[in-house]
């Protein structure tokens, strides 16, 4: 064969091996085209950026649906983020309109079909975010590309409504709250309807999300509104159980924002609020952030969903039975407490500096003032016994985090592993502990993963970025990869196309085992109860203590 044959042979086998593409595709609202580009010689990807699954909505209103456009939607670019305060709190980002959601499809040598959906849910604490996340040189962290591509699913963000105009609320009918939840719904309920049209399969949904995001999603499941639209749910570092995921006072809030903008706070406050300023009323509803032990942080993280009688007709700790044949992954960071430690008590990052004793003290009396002084004792009695008579800078230092881990993250999303096993029909339960150490160097020798760390692995940053990270960071996102993507096939994090290195078994009310993920996983990775001493205090002796304050008292 000369070379010449040998050019157009390989020309040929390049043209008939090249990879698919959906091309324009049929929604409900019309029609969408978004971008396919190569990622080898038989792999590529349909990106849309920017598809509208509501119309802009209206404050403090349930989203309703968009009216459609016509010709062809070219979805690019991606749309705004809803409208939000800065990090900073002096300034505000985003828009009204920023109900639109982005969706990743990988193709093979043919379009792909009846692929499973994976919807995820970004975090900020109900006060900010944005489903597509933090943008460094254009490599945005919620990009859906790697998690599509390793795991052969499709992969949707969606945005919804945060801080005052997703989630204030007045405690009645006339503004009832929830409105990011609805809005939520209402992208999970679109993509329900019009993913086949992408090679999805609408049976196939998984729902997941990390910090506020991963409430919200035990928030989607537990919600009746959802019946038959959700296959499974994946919560990292965050359940409805926990501690900021409910405000049980929306009121006292509401006519706070209502004073700072010159509404009333009688029958006439929501009218009013209705024909405010968008951009006074968000600002209106900043976190203080300035934490001690003495008023922690996360007291104050009070723009949250409530007990609405509608999306959530109870408590959620009385809902699990509608996830009874939802499949669930719920688990956390061993440091997720960090974040807030050091805002409430800054000494434990600093090595030189002590954290004093009476720290602890304090901290554990403010998290625990709805039971009183007898509730704190206990409490230090409990995370004090390893201390000795002469405790180290770095145990003291060690235990507060531990501590606000244990509350904020830990304990509650136990009692939801526990809750959603025990209601469980069909439903399969999962429980894992993430604890690849942060990789931000300032911190404390002792220090574990942080809250968020996780989302690195789990989007697939060691392989976008690789000098940035090294080969056992590569291992931790493909194994993380490899079982949110086969749960999202088969419900079983250990069944699927992905190999992973350990077999994960399922949490029961009998075995509470769980999965130690890291980057070096073998068969010690299996282990059991996790910080079963501390979850038994606060779920059984903090749990039985009388309520001498109320936790919504302002």
């Amino acid at each position: 064969m000369t070379v010449l044959e040998i050019a157009v042979a390989v020309a040929l086998f390049l043209g008939s091996a090249s990879a698919a593409s959906l091309g324009p595709v049929i929604t409900e609202g019309g029609m969408v085209e978004g971008k396919n580009h190569r990622l080898g010689l038989t792999r590529s990807m349909d990106v849309f950026k920017g598809i509208p699954f509501a119309a802009q909505p209206q404050r403090f209103e349930k989203p309703q649906p968009h009216p459609g456009w016509e010709g062809v939607l070219k979805a690019t670019t991606f749309a705004k983020r809803c409208l939000q305060v800065r990090v900073t709190q002096t300034d505000i980002r985003g828009s009204e309109d920023c109900l639109y959601l982005n969706i990743w499809v990988p193709q093979g040598l043919k379009v792909s079909t009846g692929l499973p959906v994976m919807v995820y849910l970004f975090g900020g604490g109900f006060l900010v975010g944005g489903s597509m996340g933090a943008n460094f040189l254009d490599n945005y962290l919620y990009s859906g590309e790697e998690i599509a591509d390793r795991g052969n699913v499709i992969v949707v963000t969606l945005g919804y409504r945060v801080g005052t105009l997703g989630f204030l609320s007045s405690g009645d009918a006339s503004g009832p709250g929830n409105y990011g939840l609805w809005d939520q719904h209402a992208g999970i309920a679109w993509v329900h309807r019009n993913i086949r049209a992408f090679g999805g399969d609408p049976d196939t949904i998984t729902v997941f999300g990390e910090s506020a995001g991963a409430a919200s999603v035990n928030f989607q499941l537990i919600s009746p509104k959802n019946k038959g639209l959700i296959r499974r749910g994946i919560s990292q570092s965050g359940v409805s159980l926990s501690p900021w995921a409910i405000n049980k006072n929306p009121r006292a809030l509401a006519e706070k924002v209502a004073i700072k903008v010159g509404c009333p706070i009688d029958e006439k406050m929501m009218p009013c609020l209705k024909i405010t300023d968008p951009v006074a009323l968000t600002m209106a509803g900043t976190l203080d952030l300035n934490g001690s032990p003495s008023n922690p942080i996360v007291l104050n993280l009070v723009l949250a969903p409530v007990v609405d009688g509608d999306f959530l007709p109870d408590d959620p700790g009385n809902l699990f039975h509608n996830a009874a044949d939802i499949d669930y992954i719920a688990g956390i960071n061993n440091m997720d407490g960090h974040i807030f430690c050091g805002i409430d008590v800054p000494s434990i990052n600093q090595p030189l500096q002590p954290t004093a004793p009476e720290v602890v003290m304090d901290l554990l009396t403010a998290l625990t003032k709805e039971k009183g002084p007898e509730a704190a004792n206990l409490a230090y009695q409990e995370y004090t016994k390893s201390w000795g008579s002469n405790p180290s800078k770095s145990i003291i230092k060690q235990t507060v985090a531990e501590i606000q881990t244990d509350f904020i993250f830990l304990v509650p999303t136990q009692a939801a592993l526990y809750l959603h096993a025990n209601t469980s029909r069909t439903a399969r339960t999962y429980s894992y502990q993430f604890s690849v150490p942060s990789r931000i160097p300032v911190f404390p020798s002792w220090m574990g993963a942080d809250h968020a760390d996780d989302l690195q692995y789990v989007f697939g940053k060691p392989f976008t970025t690789p000098l940035a990270y090294f080969p056992r960071h590569r291992d931790v996102s493909g194994y993380m990869i490899a079982y949110w993507t086969n749960f999202a096939k088969t419900g079983d994090p250990n069944q699927g196309e992905s190999k992973v290195p350990v077999t994960w078994p399922p949490f029961t009310g009998t075995e509470h085992q769980y999965l130690e993920i890291n980057e070096d996983m073998n068969r010690n990775s299996v282990r059991q109860k996790l910080r079963t001493r501390f979850v038994r205090f606060w779920s059984e002796t903090y749990g039985r203590l009388p309520t001498v304050q109320s936790a919504s008292a302002e």
